[in-house]
């Protein structure tokens, strides 16, 4: 048989896959089930994204078609002892737990002040804002992955900051993945809406519970809808420690009103082979928008991580700073695109992409773009790839420090600007010692 007649088969098979992960059941609300039918149709009608996409040639995902995928039907019965080590004592109060994609209120907790809305979609299914806003800016008809999560919609969490509220405590979305008899596929959904003058810290953590020498395999595919309205402000922190076996796709769409500001940390730690999605688009004028990345992956990772800024409106500003630190095997991307909109006059955007390389055998691709069609604009990107420096590790060893603590020490300091930039005292002490711990395993 040709290599082609395979290839053409391989192909038809991985269109067929993700129509092998639907569900087979409904929800008690027919708007959501009717949203729920549209999406299973686009996903049935849209290809399988493979490597001969532009968008994913470094990212195959046909390694995951490998595996067959049950939904995730039970949670397993955790106590709070059992996920304490992901628990953060600023928000004690203002957490929201899903083990394996389902709604844990035993391990939940949400006592909130006024004009602050933290549940989840099935305890409001008649919220106004979760009707008129849901799957209105992660849209599903080009976007296989998030079709996919679409046609699982049930028990998403639902975030409503009231007019001119600010939330003094960080919002807290765990999202647990767990070992099971067989791999199951998770669908987290996240809808944020911050209303004008609003004003939160929200931090959307992605983790497996911890099994004795087992890192299990499994599917999370998580969408994220953010709106921030005229003078509202989120701080996003996004963190990704899924098993090393895992397949992780997130997606996450923001929506910026005039004079909002969007902060956002995308951390990047596990899973096997993933991809994260971050469209932002500035539909009003003077929004501000912060980015700050980090890959930190070995062995045989592949971590793939894609944004658009869309300035379509003028006086906007954006400042991107991503880093990867790559060792072994392992297989870093960074694709970052900027769109300055005719009207976005005045705009200022910056982008940079920093890369470490710790192996020979690691590869790292990035590709920062900028598309400008206004011509009042201060745009800039660059991009470097560097190994450690010679002269900085003489140095070190020159302090008294062997090789292995002074390249640990020169990583660090690479990984803390993105680290300290998390606006969490304890996640941030948390990541430092996950990069410190890390780093003893890359050696």
């Amino acid at each position: 048989m040709s290599a082609a007649i395979v290839a053409s088969k391989s192909i038809a098979n991985h269109d067929a896959y993700l129509a092998g992960l639907l569900p087979n059941t409904t929800t008690p609300h027919e708007w959501i089930n009717t949203l729920r039918a549209d999406a299973a149709r686009r996903v049935r009608a849209l290809p399988f994204p493979t490597t001969r996409d532009e968008e994913w040639r470094f990212s195959d995902f046909s390694l995951m078609c490998k595996t067959a995928f049950a939904p995730a039907v039970a949670a397993p019965a955790l106590t709070l002892t059992d996920i304490a080590p992901f628990l953060l004592p600023e928000a004690v109060n203002s957490r929201l737990v899903f083990v394996n994609g389902m709604y844990a209120a035993h391990l939940s907790s949400a006592v909130l002040p006024a004009g602050v809305l933290a549940t989840h979609f099935t305890s409001k299914p008649t919220n106004e804002t979760l009707r008129t806003q849901l799957a209105r800016h992660a849209t599903f008809q080009h976007e296989a992955f998030v079709a996919l999560n679409t046609s699982h919609l049930h028990e998403g969490a639902l975030i409503v900051l009231s007019k001119n509220t600010a939330c003094a405590t960080p919002l807290h979305l765990l999202f647990i993945s767990t070992a099971n008899t067989i791999p199951v596929a998770s669908h987290p959904r996240c809808l944020v809406v911050a209303e004008s003058g609003s004003a939160c810290t929200l931090i959307e953590d992605y983790v497996c519970l911890p099994t004795v020498n087992t890192s299990p395999t499994y599917f999370t595919n998580a969408v994220t809808e953010i709106v921030i309205a005229d003078d509202a402000t989120v701080r996003h922190t996004r963190l990704q420690r899924e098993s090393l076996a895992a397949f992780h796709v997130g997606y996450a769409a923001v929506h910026l009103g005039r004079n909002s500001c969007y902060d956002s940390n995308s951390i990047t730690f596990g899973a096997r082979l993933s991809r994260y999605n971050l469209y932002i688009t500035q539909s009003a004028e003077g929004a501000n928008c912060t980015l700050n990345g980090l890959a930190l992956i070995s062995g045989r990772q592949v971590a793939d991580t894609h944004t658009v800024m869309d300035h379509t409106r003028p006086n906007g500003n954006s400042a991107q700073l991503h880093k990867c630190i790559v060792d072994s095997g392992a297989h870093a991307i960074f694709n970052g695109k900027i769109f300055v909109r005719k009207d976005a006059q005045h705009t200022n955007s910056t982008q940079s992409s920093r890369n470490l390389l710790l192996s020979n055998k690691g590869r790292i691709d990035t590709k920062p773009q900028l598309e400008i069609f206004a011509d009042d604009v201060k745009c800039a990107h660059g991009a470097t790839v560097s190994q450690l420096e010679t002269e900085e590790m003489f140095y070190l060893n020159s302090r008294g420090l062997n090789a292995n603590t002074a390249r640990n020490l020169l990583i660090y300091a690479f990984a803390e600007e993105i680290i300290d930039k998390v606006p969490i005292a304890s996640l941030k002490q948390h990541l430092s010692q996950a990069v410190s711990s890390q780093m003893g395993e890359i050696v």
